[in-house]
């Protein structure tokens, strides 16, 4: 009988382990399938250019997956039960699985403020990608576009959105300081960058609820805004935390250096859905850098088991954080092997064109998860596979 290795999500992480072990493993003694609720893959770090009416490429997994052999499901994940090892879908039949791998992701995190999902839009998603795109479009010449979140996304949405819709008022709120993280160097490009597209910056403060026409600050005040975007941090899905599965506080699944999960060895998590450490035991934040290097490792770790090979111990170290200011700047802020930044932080267009290169990479690195000549190795005898799924 052959070994069932189900993919629970198809983003950058899961998309990516599932073409990794399809191309690893002999179709003769595994069946993966992989279980996606679109059909599509989505390149959720250009969510906020589709926010803003730029094209994308269309990806159907069906492309991307083509000659791999790998199954897909187009299918909602409603439940996992790390029991009897089975996985529950909306209006279908449960799924078997012999290993599982939880890839399902984030979304937008309200951290308990009222009026965020009743008013405020998000790029998490290609839905809500799109319907920010209308309300963007619909707003008179000097309308008011708030981000919240002084994060990554919300740096890259407000600069998008002032650079595609001039005149527009666009505003962006950090709960610390605006660019804090970056070095001094990228910091100050930062700030030069929102100065010229004459973004308003309100840093230190807090949002404590989202109304239809303006947020109101912890320290009481009101902040004007015909559209609300929302860029404030995400959360995991929720189909984990219900399970049965070891996870921390926020639902992220707990998982070794491998991206097994502590509690139930035939289960292993990646991407954000996971919490997994760095080379010096520093937390991996939810991202693109992180998702795909923790699909890899976990892939490589069931091709070692099953096949009764060496099992892989990469760190996973970061080299930069690649950030958009729009299609004509950004910045490459050089970082640790720890994600902490170093002095070295070019931008402009260069680093524009960079960022480019990177988000084209990352899809096509899902599309060839095995970079290299790789044979589909067999798996091993009953014995053997014991003993290494103990290691």
């Amino acid at each position: 009988m052959k070994h069932r290795i189900v993919i629970l999500g198809a983003g950058y992480a899961g998309a990516s382990a599932a073409g990794r072990l399809a191309r690893r493993l002999h179709p003769d003694d595994v069946e993966v399938t992989l279980v996606n609720a679109e059909p599509d893959f989505v390149e959720r770090v250009r969510m906020h250019q589709l926010a803003t009416g730029q094209e994308l490429r269309d990806r159907p997994l069906t492309d991307m997956l083509a000659g791999t052999g790998v199954v897909l499901r187009v299918a909602r994940v409603t439940a996992v039960d790390v029991d009897s090892r089975t996985v529950s879908v909306a209006g279908g039949d449960d799924l078997a699985y012999d290993t599982l791998v939880y890839a399902l992701g984030s979304a937008r995190d309200d951290h308990g403020v009222p009026g965020v999902f009743e008013h405020a839009e998000e790029v998490a998603s290609r839905p809500g990608a799109l319907h920010l795109l209308t309300r963007l479009r619909g707003l008179a010449p000097g309308g008011r576009v708030l981000v919240v979140g002084g994060g990554l996304t919300g740096i890259e949405s407000a600069s998008e959105i002032a650079g595609a819709f001039p005149g527009l008022d666009v505003a962006i709120v950090a709960q610390g300081g605006f660019g804090d993280w970056l070095s001094a160097v990228g910091e100050m490009h930062l700030r030069g960058t929102f100065g010229r597209l004459g973004i308003t910056v309100h840093e230190h403060t807090a949002v404590a609820s989202v109304g239809p026409t303006a947020v109101v600050t912890d320290g009481g005040a009101t902040i004007p805004a015909d559209v609300t975007v929302w860029a404030a941090g995400f959360a995991v899905h929720p189909v984990a935390a219900a399970s049965a599965l070891a996870v921390t506080d926020r639902g992220q699944i707990l998982v070794d250096d491998t991206m097994r999960s502590v509690s139930h060895p035939d289960v292993y998590a990646v991407g954000d859905a996971a919490l997994a450490h760095g080379p010096v035991g520093n937390p991996l934040r939810m991202s693109c850098a992180s998702g795909i290097p923790m699909a890899w490792q976990a892939a490589d770790s069931i091709v070692a088991r099953l096949t009764g090979g060496r099992l892989p111990h990469v760190p996973l170290a970061y080299v930069h954080q690649c950030i958009s200011l729009g299609r004509r700047d950004g910045i490459i802020q050089l970082v640790t092997a720890d994600d902490r930044s170093r002095s070295v932080a070019p931008g402009g267009r260069l680093a524009a064109a960079y960022k480019e290169l990177v988000c084209a990479g990352a899809a096509w690195m899902v599309a060839h998860p095995v970079p290299y000549p790789a044979r589909r190795r067999r798996t091993a005898k009953e014995g053997s596979l014991v003993a290494a799924a103990a290691r």
